[in-house]
């Protein structure tokens, strides 16, 4: 009997797979898949009042007790945020997180995009790639037999390529555990991301949970009508018509293709 299909996703930082792939995480652990989520930085930049060592401990504990709300194994590499370059000690140090793991599918950010850490997490992620099969190549992680499957998580940056999703998927049903996993991430979700946008945070645990819940809800309707046809296309009229919310990925070339087996191993929530 095969195993469960395992999912890794690798973020530049402690909250962006939760952003970007919390309610697909929610669904697979569900279905009984491995869920890992990596942050190749420890996030000891992303504050405005706490920095260093003390930030980068409490950004772990946001994600441990993150992971904990959708039974998901949470890893921050000890990496400076913000300093996060493409060098090769750091592509061998993905080469054996990855193959560690032994993930079906792995999903990372686009190689275009606003910030440094993402972008070089991105590349990181394709420069391994195909060296994740060879077997001379970090010798002491034994190698995969096969490449998995890549997709990048969605973002909304047009230049030079828009995102052009492959799979779309409803997460309505799991909004609420989506929210408890943001809600962990205290430190950014209520502290760091108002701040930096200019948006007050209303006092009290049952307010600005509320309020964290509007502000996540919204960026989920965003996706779902966004992709709203392709909803329609993969859940039909009524279902894909009525999804209140939707995480969706584009495939990279460099994994494996994305056959109609793997779409229903990988991606099992999915009609």
């Amino acid at each position: 009997m095969s195993r469960a299909a395992r999912v890794m996703v690798i973020g530049a930082h402690p909250d962006d797979g939760d952003f970007r792939a919390g309610g697909c995480a929610a669904l697979w652990t569900a279905a009984g898949m491995a869920v890992r989520f990596v942050s190749v930085t420890n996030g000891d930049a992303g504050h405005h009042e706490l920095g260093g060592g003390p930030l980068a401990l409490r950004r772990a504990a946001e994600a441990a007790a993150a992971g904990a709300r959708a039974g998901i194994d949470y890893q921050v590499l000890d990496l400076h945020d913000g300093e996060l370059v493409p060098s090769l000690d750091n592509r061998k140090r993905l080469i054996a997180e990855i193959r560690a793991f032994e993930p079906d599918l792995l999903l990372t950010h686009r190689p275009n995009d606003y910030h440094a850490d993402h972008r070089y997490t991105s590349q990181l992620v394709q420069d391994a790639s195909f060296l994740l099969t060879v077997p001379n190549i970090c010798p002491h992680a034994p190698a995969l037999r096969d490449v998995p499957v890549i997709a990048y998580l969605e973002d909304g940056f047009q230049k030079p390529a828009p995102f052009v999703p492959d799979v779309v998927v409803d997460i309505s049903a799991v909004m609420a555990t989506k929210i408890a996993m943001m809600a962990c991430h205290e430190s950014q979700v209520y502290e760091w991301l108002p701040w930096l946008d200019g948006r007050s945070v209303p006092e009290g645990d049952e307010a600005r949970l509320a309020w964290l819940g509007e502000w996540i809800s919204s960026r989920g309707r965003h996706s779902a009508d966004r992709f709203r046809a392709a909803l329609v296309a993969a859940y039909g009229a009524e279902r894909g018509g009525a999804a209140a919310a939707a995480e969706a990925f584009e495939l990279c070339e460099y994994g494996a293709a994305l056959n109609p087996e793997r779409r229903r191993r990988l991606f099992p929530m999915l009609p």
